[in-house]
């Protein structure tokens, strides 16, 4: 009797993680990006500059000529001198080309001799950690988009949203809120200048999404929130009784864009 619970387990086990996939994915196969956003850790400042040094120097540059047109990196709009954080934002076209990545990484790194993040000692290395999160582009919005803002990258701020769903099934619920319930569209029309919005696939804060939306200063951002929460269609979509309790946490990283960065 024990096992044959367990194969109903198994087979539902199967059924959901089908169901999750096919939420975050689009329709037409194949059409929708993956994101890798790397976290780099660091204790003190001497360890960010050896890591934004191989970032501009190296990194960014060469991922360029290997085809990725679009690389995001950002700081922290008020840094933590606890934990200092660098993000990496790579957009991939398909899953082929994320398995292919590290190697082409590597490949590049094994050419260069001299870099000070490349060859950096046990006991001096560049980072504390690094921590990597991967992400399925939405339905409404299968590929990235670079922002249409007018101040300076060193005055923009970009908000990186994360939303934890308390089981699986809410997680899904609050994704299909996005996707048919049109939360994406909302803020298209709210002028948020999103630059992707996708479910987590895999990470160390599961059933989770996140998306990212940029602004022009803090006061911009304040502004865009303000109309969001105001607007007639949200209030309606917000009180619907099918899209309550889906989110259990929520959590809201204040960036900027460095210099180099592409968005």
């Amino acid at each position: 009797m024990s096992s044959y619970k367990n194969i109903l387990r198994f087979f539902s086990l199967i059924l959901l993680l089908t169901i999750i996939c096919s939420t975050q994915k689009s329709t037409a196969a194949g059409t929708g990006f993956y994101y890798q956003i790397k976290i780099y850790h660091f204790k003190n400042a001497a360890q960010q500059q050896v890591t934004e040094n191989y970032l501009k120097d190296v990194f960014v540059p060469n991922l360029h000529k290997s085809g990725f047109k679009q690389v995001g990196v950002f700081t922290l709009v008020e840094p933590d001198t606890a934990d200092r954080r660098l993000y990496v934002l790579i957009p991939f076209k398909s899953w082929e080309s994320m398995k292919t990545f590290e190697s082409t990484t590597s490949n590049i790194e094994s050419l260069i001799t001299s870099n000070a993040y490349i060859n950096a000692a046990h006991n001096n290395a560049p980072y504390t950690r690094i921590e990597t999160i991967i992400l399925s582009a939405f339905d409404k919005m299968p590929s990235p988009a670079v922002p249409n803002l007018s101040a300076p990258k060193s005055e923009r701020v970009y908000e990186l949203r994360s939303y934890e769903g308390p089981t699986e099934k809410y997680y899904i619920n609050k994704v299909k809120m996005f996707n048919v319930g049109d939360e994406v569209a909302l803020f298209k029309r709210l002028g948020f200048n999103a630059v992707f919005y996708a479910g987590v696939i895999a990470g160390s804060r599961m059933p989770n999404l996140m998306y990212m939306t940029t602004f022009n200063s803090k006061q911009d951002r304040e502004e865009h929130w303000k109309a969001f929460s105001n607007d007639a269609y949200w209030k309606k979509l917000s009180s619907m009784p099918e899209y309550q309790n889906n989110v259990s946490k929520a959590d809201i990283i204040f960036l900027r864009p460095v210099a180099y960065s592409d968005f």
